[in-house]
């Protein structure tokens, strides 16, 4: 818009030459057209002087804003140059200090491979040396026995879990000896009507035993976890084990009650373990018939969601057949667990052809496999991947890698290169049966004063680690006996293994 003060000197322009051009005419004598010419030439001559005047005064006033700015550039520019080589001598320093950590830490690898090697060497003459001692000490049927356990521990059949005491196994924590299982293990295998009966017994009078087993991690062995294993017993206290009552409990219906009454123990186990450590975990095993089970599962769903609070510490672990042949009920039921925030872990896998993109979509997060079949050179062909690459490979999906069922020194050894970060198996320890805090040890018809482990003395902030357990336990209590000397030196010698292994943790 035209300022005012424009319009008014062309106002005053116009008069002047106006009054000009009158006095010329009037005084002069000049008529009109020449007074008219002289008019213009006077309007012309006062526009372009002000014109002229304008433009200088621009000049002025923008001639010093322009300078206030090339100083102010030059004062940035010189900054700039300061704070270049200002940061030109950081770099420098950086680089120097840089170089020097590498070769620090080139000395610190250096030495710490030597140190592994000589760990290495070490387990391997220990194991050699536990070798040659089993191989003196260990009775013929020994072997047989010790497999036998192993499978009850995954299922098995219940005769199998009387070859090792538990007054011979390793205890969790250091400070609690271990004790006598409660009861006698049934010796033969039941009829099929007999086992659904005591099923249904058992379920009717709350004779449903858990037991656990420690995951640890490796090399270190450090106590990470309990799988919580399931057993019943008849109304003679003998224990059916659940590769015998599975199928039976499954075929009437019953498998998702025996699902809660497991699922609520686990959860009271829990509760009590992170009151002293708030890593622990426990897997607890979970039916896939409970998942199609559309009563049975709504239970289990409200009893989860009321217990949500302990959802990452709480691992449900499903067979591996059984997520592989899920169908769309048990699917949208499987997802409703993940989506209140519970992790599954997957057992019982025959073979390496895993899907893990896929199980990382369903919640998976912990794989169990066999130590022998990642062991198992003749079955790598028939496998998707090499079981050394299976690690890396879970670890992209954020899924770890259990081996189960480690029963030797040697085992870890090789598991070792397959960056193996969890552990399982009798060399650890076998499955414990555990009693709640406060409850009477139960009569027994072999043992009446035997009763399991109180939970309370379960104090799984000391369980820095689980001592391996050679194959040949049951000899160790009369050899050490016998020689009390070198049993005790080759307890010291793996604890000091396991010390090393573990590292400065």
């Amino acid at each position: 818009m035209i300022r005012v003060s424009t319009i008014f000197i062309a106002i005053c322009m116009v008069l002047i030459a106006a009054s000009l051009g009158f006095v010329v005419h009037s005084v002069a004598g000049l008529n009109q057209s020449e007074s008219a010419i002289v008019a213009l030439a006077a309007l012309t001559f006062l526009v372009l002087y002000n014109a002229v005047a304008m433009r200088l005064r621009e000049r002025s006033a923008v001639g010093g804003p322009i300078a206030d700015l090339s100083r102010g550039t030059t004062d940035l520019a010189r900054q700039v140059a300061e704070f270049g080589r200002r940061l030109a001598a950081v770099e420098h320093r950086v680089a120097s200090l840089d170089t020097a950590s590498q070769e620090r830490v080139q000395v610190a690898l250096g030495e710490i491979g030597e140190l592994g090697g000589l760990v290495r060497q070490l387990a391997i003459s220990v194991a050699a040396h536990d070798d040659a001692i089993a191989g003196r000490l260990t009775p013929p049927a020994a072997p047989a026995n010790d497999t036998s356990q192993h499978h009850q521990a995954h299922g098995g059949s219940p005769g199998a879990a009387a070859a090792v005491p538990l007054a011979a196994a390793p205890s969790v924590a250091p400070d609690v000896p271990a004790q006598s299982a409660p009861v006698q293990l049934a010796a033969a295998q039941l009829a099929p009507a007999q086992v659904l009966a005591a099923v249904k017994a058992a379920i009717e009078t709350n004779r449903i035993d858990l037991y656990l087993q420690p995951l640890v991690t490796l090399p270190q062995r450090k106590v990470r976890f309990y799988e919580a294993v399931s057993r019943i017993r008849d109304d003679r206290d003998q224990l059916i084990g659940a590769e015998e009552f599975i199928a039976a409990a499954e075929g009437a219906g019953l498998m998702g009650q025996i699902d809660r009454q497991v699922m609520l123990r686990c959860v009271q186990v829990l509760r009590r373990l992170i009151v002293r450590n708030n890593d622990i975990g426990v897997f607890c095993n979970m039916s896939g018939a409970t998942l199609g089970d559309a009563a049975s599962f709504a239970q289990c769903l409200d009893f989860l969601e009321a217990n949500r609070v302990l959802a990452p510490s709480l691992v449900l672990e499903f067979k591996h057949a059984a997520l592989r042949s899920l169908t769309p009920l048990q699917t949208e039921n499987l997802a409703a667990l993940a989506q209140r925030g519970y992790r599954f872990s997957i057992d019982h896998v025959t073979d390496l052809r895993i899907d893990a993109r896929d199980l990382a979509d369903r919640g998976v997060r912990f794989i169990k496999v066999p130590a022998s079949l990642l062991l198992d050179q003749s079955r790598t062909s028939a496998a998707d991947i090499h079981p050394a690459d299976l690690s890396d490979l879970l670890g992209r999906y954020g899924i770890d890698l259990v081996a189960e069922r480690i029963e030797g020194e040697r085992t870890v050894l090789d598991l070792l290169d397959y960056d193996v970060r969890f552990g399982q198996g009798f060399l650890f320890a076998p499955p414990r049966p555990l009693r709640p805090e406060g409850t009477e040890a139960r009569p027994s018809a072999a043992r009446p004063d035997a009763a399991g482990p109180d939970l309370a003395k379960l104090d799984t902030a000391k369980a820095e680690s689980v001592r391996p357990q050679t194959r040949p336990e049951a000899a160790a209590p009369a050899s050490r006996a016998a020689d009390p000397g070198r049993g005790d030196s080759i307890r010291v010698g793996k604890a000091a293994l396991a010390r090393r292994a573990g590292g400065p943790n």
